[in-house]
Formats: C-alpha cells, structure tokens, sequence
C-alpha cells in the first residue's frame, strides 16, 4: 500500500504571497503546506489560512541546557485574512509520524505546497512505512469531538470536519491512502447525497449554521460511518505497528548534523 494525499488539481492554493512570511522564520525550513478547510476541499469566503510544516533546530538547541523550542506558531493578518504558521522541530514531527497520528501524515502529504526541501521529499517516501490500521483510532476520535462541537453549536464547519475525518479514516484503511479533500472522498468512499450541499453553503461563511441539514438524518449517517469505518479497519490490510523507525531516525540524524535543509520554494 501507498502513501498519498490527494492529487494537486483536487486542492488550490490560496492567493497569496507566502515568501515574505516564511523567509522571516530564525530556523531553516524543511516545509510549509496548506492545511485545514483549503486542504479538505471546503474553504469559506472568511476562511482563514492554517500553515503547517517542519523546522530545524541547530544542534546546539538540543544538546545543551535551555529547553528547545519544538513547537513555534506565528499568527498574522494579511489583507483582512487571518494566517497561522505552526511548525514542529524535525525530531518531534518525527515522533509524531511514528504515532497513529493522520493529522501530521495530512500535513507533510499535502498537494497545497508553499515551501519544500530534499528532506520533505525524504519524508514523503518514507510516510508509507508509518501508515497502520490504529489510525483508523485517530480518525474515529477527531470525528466525535467534531461532532460534540456540531451539537453545541449546530455550525456547519465541525460537521463537515465530522464527515472529513470518518470518510479519511475509510478510506485510508481500504487503501492505503492519505486522502483528507473532502470532496474526493465523496466520489470514492459511500457518503450520504447531501454532503455537497453542505460544502456549497460552507462556501458562504466559515461558521455558518447547518440549517440545510436534517438533524436526525444526520446522526444517523454519522453513526452508519462509524460503523464503515470499523469494518473497514478490521478487513484493513494495513500492518498493526508503524515501520521505518530506522530509516527515519538516519534522516533525523543526517539532517542534524548538516544543519540545514536543500529549500526549494
């Protein structure tokens, strides 16, 4: 089985000019990608703008006495849209990787690419070896807290975010494949007929209420897909146990000790 995200003709890029931005960062960048509602295929007019991606802490950082800064997160407003920047140190998304986490195997898979280096490519080869059935646990535990979210506030964005993560979590069990555009899942994956109705009114407010949808219909399919989802994990082909921890920690290391990445933007 591989690992792959959606095709890049599936996702666009938001307008604008992440140079400036990412140029600014103190620590060299191994990559920087689009995620959230861009990424699953249903962004609002205020939609804001979710950068993720992997930096490079100087050796020093790590070896000496100071607490290392793993995780760092910029927020800005440009041209009246919000933009968020938050990276993890090499070492930790590593970590990440070799957990049953989809979220960090969305980002670092993602087609909506704005910075990119050798060593992101090394990652993208190595992603298919971390893949198991238990991240069918991840997609199934972020579906229900999407779905508390929908029922206290009946807003449209955390019930889409429920169906991305049930349709993600099929999918990948009976692929394979990291696919996280929501869209592309509902051609693939059995999904109820009016998902895209859902993401047509998302288009007009990033928190828009879910009146177009029926409450009880609703609950019920998000049931029906937990029930996919299950089955799919237990016919799943996907290994028990992540793989390439090797591989991994030798990119890790490299990547350390030559203190830099190959960018290419």
């Amino acid at each position: 089985m591989q690992g792959k995200t959606t095709r890049p003709e599936e996702a666009r890029l938001p307008v604008t000019d992440f140079g400036p931005v990412l140029a600014g960062e103190r620590h060299p960048l191994l990559f920087a990608t689009v995620s959230g509602a861009h990424l699953y295929g249903f962004p609002s007019r205020d939609s804001d703008v979710d950068l993720r991606g992997v930096h490079l802490l100087p050796a020093e950082e790590l070896v000496g006495l100071r607490r290392p800064e793993e995780t760092r997160s910029r927020m800005w407003d440009r041209d009246g849209v919000e933009m968020d920047l938050v990276t993890h140190d090499l070492r930790k998304f590593v970590r990440l990787m070799l957990k049953p986490n989809g979220y960090v195997l969305e980002q670092l898979l993602s087609p909506l690419v704005v910075h990119t280096s050798d060593l992101h490519a090394e990652l993208r080869d190595l992603a298919p070896g971390v893949l198991t059935r238990q991240h069918a646990h991840h997609y199934r535990g972020f579906a229900r807290t999407q779905w508390r979210l929908f029922e206290k506030s009946g807003e449209l964005k955390p019930l889409l975010y429920t169906f991305r993560a049930l349709l993600t979590g099929v999918h990948l069990m009976r692929s394979g494949e990291v696919c996280a555009h929501l869209p592309t899942l509902i051609g693939e994956v059995a999904a109820p007929a009016y998902l895209p109705g859902l993401i047509d009114a998302k288009a007009g407010a990033e928190h828009g209420v879910a009146e177009c949808a029926d409450g009880r219909a609703v609950s019920r399919d998000v049931e029906m897909l937990h029930g996919v989802l299950d089955e799919a994990q237990a016919a799943s082909g996907l290994p028990e146990v992540a793989g390439g921890f090797d591989a991994l920690h030798d990119l890790v290391v490299r990547a350390r000790l030559r203190g830099r990445a190959s960018s290419r933007c």
